[in-house]
C-alpha cells in the first residue's frame, strides 16, 4: 500500500527529509517502523528500538500495534517537553 510519512525534529534533521511517500508492505505502525530501520543508516539510527520516538497515525498519537491503511499519515517525532 501506499503512504505518506512525515519525520519531525531531530529525527527529520537524522533522515534528511521531511517526509516522504512510500510503498509498504508493512500492516502496523511497528512493522512499518522496523521496514525503516532495516534501511540502514540514518533510518536504522533514528527510529532504533531503544529510541524514544513517537508515532501518530493520521495526527492521533498512536500505539505501534495500529494497522495501517491505504494513503495514511504516519508521523514520526522524538518526545517533545515544553515549558
Amino acid at each position: 500500500m501506499k503512504i505518506n510519512v512525515k519525520y519531525f525534529a531531530s529525527i527529520r534533521e537524522a533522515v534528511g527529509t521531511g517526509g516522504e511517500q512510500l510503498q509498504t508492505a508493512a500492516s502496523t505502525l511497528g512493522a512499518l517502523r522496523d521496514e525503516l530501520i532495516a534501511r540502514g543508516g540514518a533510518h536504522a539510527q533514528a527510529l532504533a528500538r531503544g529510541r524514544a520516538v513517537r508515532v501518530a497515525l493520521n495526527q492521533t498519537m498512536s500505539a505501534e500495534d495500529v494497522a495501517l491503511s491505504e494513503g495514511c499519515e504516519v508521523a514520526f517525532f522524538p518526545p517533545v517537553t515544553g515549558g
